[in-house]
């Protein structure tokens, strides 16, 4: 069962491509995409912010080649409020419009420790940037809780802290039970957060690689979803179609709770986000 195409939108995100080989797989994949009518797209920053050049010449790039809105993540880490405002400012006059403001991560795996002079955590970011420009803003959420956090609760007071310093929305990280979602949401409410809440939908491409992501970021892995998911790098056409089925249900069930924008992490590849955009009724435009 599919939902009126007028009724659902999209969103995909992208990382900077690191060699020539990597820029067309990307540019390939954006081609693929752009007929699905994004509501935007949005490319990744290192979480030290080392791909901060690679991140801003993507971007540009894709507000001066192509007709989609584009979003620019943008860090506190390595950075201090000067620095970061010079680049706010750039992105700007570039003509990006929309940042994705997070904290990001330590160098090395570490404990995030704040620049001297720069943004403490995500909240003061979103409070920057809205002194430079009158940007859009998402930030991050997280339905099983960040893994610095030391509680759900205390996660939800940062969540809203982000929200009413003026960003817009918030995506999810990725999960893979509507449950996960569903309960997020429930308690998101209860504390009064009104914003959009984006349902954050990472389509398996590697098994191995989504088991790592979600170890790291600590995101569940149903043991029923896991079993059926074992031994399927060595059958990747097997792969894609069972990936495909299961992040097709998940949207489903959140479609029938109400979910209307799904973001997609596309990891620079077409072929299995576009199918899910289909089979979710989202129809390519022209």
């Amino acid at each position: 069962m599919t939902i009126p195409d007028s009724d659902l939108s999209v969103s995909f995100e992208f990382f900077p491509p690191k060699t020539e080989k990597m820029e067309e797989t990307l540019w390939e994949s954006l081609r693929h995409l752009v007929p699905l009518a994004p509501r935007f797209v949005s490319v990744t920053y290192g979480a030290d912010g080392s791909t901060r050049e690679r991140t801003h010449g993507t971007v540009t790039r894709i507000v001066r080649e192509t007709s989609l809105p584009a979003a620019a993540h943008l860090t506190c880490v390595g950075a201090d409020k000067s620095e970061i405002g010079d680049i706010a400012r750039s992105y700007w006059a570039a003509g990006v419009r929309h940042i994705v403001a997070l904290r990001g991560d330590a160098p090395g795996g570490g404990p995030f420790v704040p620049h001297p002079q720069g943004y403490a955590n995500a909240a003061a970011l979103v409070a920057g940037l809205k002194q430079v420009a009158p940007f859009e803003i998402s930030v991050a959420a997280y339905p099983e809780g960040h893994p610095d956090s030391p509680n759900l609760a205390a996660d939800l007071d940062n969540l809203k802290a982000k929200l009413d310093a003026g960003a817009d929305r918030a995506i999810t990280q990725f999960f893979f039970s509507a449950e996960t979602y569903l309960r997020f949401r429930d308690r998101a409410v209860a504390v009064g957060i009104t914003a959009e809440l984006v349902p954050g939908i990472l389509p398996i491409v590697n098994v191995a690689q989504a088991r790592k992501f979600a170890a790291q970021c600590g995101a569940a892995i149903p043991p029923a979803m896991n079993s059926v998911l074992e031994g399927l790098d060595e059958q990747p056409e097997t792969r894609q179609l069972v990936a495909a089925t299961l992040a097709a249900d998940l949207c489903r069930a959140l479609q029938a709770e109400g979910v209307r924008h799904f973001h997609f992490y596309t990891l620079n590849r077409a072929p299995l986000t576009q199918a899910l955009c289909l089979l979710l009724g989202k129809r390519a435009v022209g």
